[in-house]
């Protein structure tokens, strides 16, 4: 066990250690479903945005992992849900499409933390059991300032509906310039 997992595992849970996990990832799924487990939680696990309503509006948990993106729709309705059902829930929302946008958007709808993956049980115990007094510790690979760039670049993209002349026009760019850096994978 490491430092992180020893202090992890010394916070106390609570009374209720009821966690649901969203994600339409089967195997991602299982194998936090099974470390969560092992770390004291009561886990229920949801494959879609539906299932997780459902299990939010008839069992509401405790704590709550909930993917952005499912196969169908957005995990931030499954965060609503929750909210409404449970106000006291911790929730942290989990996923592989990390940009500021939608970290801004699942803190003011009422996650309590906002995770890219990959992430692992440890990190995913931290954020649930992190107190609101304690500043979260620094990434262990915060994101290049290409990467901040690209990201930026994204969001305007997709806030001027995919408009390649729209967003050069925003970013003041030249819309080769922009049409280039679009074509491009996204920097590390």
């Amino acid at each position: 066990m490491t430092l992180d997992t020893a202090e992890a595992a010394s916070r106390p849970i609570g009374d209720d250690a009821s966690l649901l996990l969203v994600d339409d990832d089967d195997a991602f799924l299982k194998r936090l479903a099974k470390a969560m487990e092992k770390r004291g939680f009561s886990v229920e696990t949801a494959e879609s945005v539906a299932a997780g309503k459902a299990i939010a509006t008839a069992r509401p948990p405790a704590y709550a992992v909930v993917d952005l993106r499912l196969g169908d729709g957005n995990g931030l309705d499954v965060v609503e849900t929750l909210r409404e059902r449970r106000p006291d829930a911790r929730v942290v929302v989990l996923t592989g499409y990390g940009a500021i946008a939608t970290a801004v958007a699942a803190v003011k709808i009422g996650a309590t933390d906002y995770l890219s993956k990959p992430a692992d049980a440890t990190d995913v115990m931290n954020a649930l059991l992190a107190t609101t007094d304690e500043l979260p510790p620094p990434p262990e690979n915060p994101m290049s300032a290409d990467r901040v760039r690209w990201e930026h670049i994204q969001r305007v993209y997709e806030l001027c509906d995919r408009n390649v002349s729209e967003t050069a026009r925003r970013l003041n760019m030249h819309r080769r310039t922009l049409q280039r850096i679009l074509a491009k994978r996204s920097p590390r």
